[in-house]
């Protein structure tokens, strides 16, 4: 499977503001010269130019109208009710209906896991498919954590990026997992300590991808949908489908909705399938996920409070940040007209306020500067200084690039552990 960087480089440096992927391009900076890209000084050198001052002094010169840290917030309830009542609406959430019927295709052992292949059909596209994994044998209620696969530049996989349910695994997955996982199936891992763990296909990956033979055909490129596991082929839909994010972003837009509140809509159904379950204690649930895993961790935990703990890896910077350096290197899913004026985007996370919540950085993450993610961290604790709870947020910072390696997976599974057993 290509890097980040080599799809990006083959998929995308033509049209670098239209293809939106989680990924960063090293050769955008040949392409922009002598405009750099990194915030060396960033009066004169940034992505927009000289535009990038003015633009940034829209949100930079007072804290947003929502912000805890203003001055007249000082009832967190009240605060907390206000600000995900407005981040819902800037959302634009869609209505998808009540609590989808499950039906279980396959179960099984494998890896000393309980696994189930579960699907739900949602009132469009195709049905959901799910990955249900907990400790062979278990008994009684369990805590549980719904967990979130990856973007990665690869819409062709969902669900089996982060987990692995039988020892053919493909080869195109076996290259991710040791990429961004260190070789591990975290999913799996943490099913082995006494978790129940849900991972569903986001809209629209794997099972919710878009199909060739569901566009027009001046879009497909001579892509087709027959021999799907090719990896030439996959490769050839990931890069489809990752210059095919502008398109799907303006029509949700023109739908009135945006890619974060699908994404929301839709992870709030995973939610509901995995609360529902007799094996679930829903008193004790988690979420966590890498990347753009991780920013559905932010919106998730940020507003639903079945959500008990919730550990953010590899997304979490400040809108200033992608306003200047690095909205090029992320996908259309991020952003959310008009919410920078009312939340910076850690203070999405920090609705969770006072429950338990962790983030994990890359110090070398090219999606982000490491100043800014400092940055955000500083807002998230000031946060929760303010409303009482610092005990219950954590940051790291790791050597390395972007990934959720041992060491991390380690830390975030003894941050579940503290506060869901």
């Amino acid at each position: 499977m290509p890097s980040r960087r080599k799809f990006l480089k083959k998929s995308s440096v033509a049209s670098i503001g239209m293809a939106g992927l989680d990924v960063l391009n090293p050769f955008v900076n040949d392409i922009f010269s002598p405009l750099t890209l990194m915030n060396s000084n960033e009066t004169t050198e940034n992505l927009i130019g000289l535009y990038g001052p003015w633009a940034v002094s829209l949100i930079e010169s007072k804290l947003p109208s929502l912000s805890f840290r203003r001055n007249e917030w000082t009832n967190l309830a009240q605060w907390r009710e206000m600000a995900k009542q407005r981040l819902v609406e800037r959302l634009g959430v869609p209505d998808i209906g009540g609590m989808p019927q499950v039906t279980l295709k396959k179960q099984y052992e494998y890896d000393g896991l309980h696994i189930e292949e579960l699907t739900w059909q949602l009132p469009y596209g195709r049905p959901t498919e799910g990955i249900l994994l907990k400790p062979a044998n278990a008994k009684g209620p369990l805590p549980a954590i719904l967990a979130f696969h990856d973007h990665g530049g690869n819409k062709y996989f969902g669900t089996r990026k982060i987990t692995k349910t039988s020892n053919q695994q493909h080869p195109l997955m076996k290259e991710h997992q040791q990429e961004y996982y260190e070789g591990m199936a975290w999913a799996n891992e943490i099913a082995k300590r006494g978790y129940v763990v849900l991972v569903s296909d986001a809209f629209p990956f794997a099972s919710r991808r878009v199909w060739m033979q569901d566009v027009p055909a001046h879009l497909r490129r001579g892509l087709n949908d027959n021999d799907p596991e090719n990896s030439e082929n996959i490769r050839k839909y990931n890069e489809w489908a990752g210059e095919h994010e502008h398109v799907m972003s303006k029509s949700l837009l023109s739908a009135g909705t945006t890619w974060a509140g699908v994404f929301y809509a839709e992870d709030k159904k995973a939610l509901d399938v995995l609360c529902a379950r007799q094996d679930v204690d829903a008193t004790r649930v988690g979420c966590a996920g890498l990347s753009g895993g991780g920013m559905r961790t932010v919106f998730m935990g940020g507003l639903d409070e079945r959500i008990k703990c919730a550990v953010c890896v590899g997304f979490m910077t400040t809108w200033k940040d992608l306003i200047l350096h690095k909205s090029y290197t992320h996908t259309w899913m991020t952003y959310v007209p008009i919410l920078p004026n009312e939340l910076d985007f850690p203070e999405i996370f920090a609705l969770r306020a006072p429950l338990p919540t962790m983030v994990l950085n890359d110090e070398d993450d090219d999606l982000y500067t490491l100043p800014e993610m400092k940055h955000a961290d500083k807002i998230v604790g000031d946060v929760y200084a303010k409303a009482g709870a610092s005990e219950r947020y954590k940051c790291s910072f790791y050597p390395g690039p972007h990934k959720f390696d041992k060491k991390m997976q380690a830390e975030a599974f003894a941050w579940f552990d503290k506060w869901l057993k």
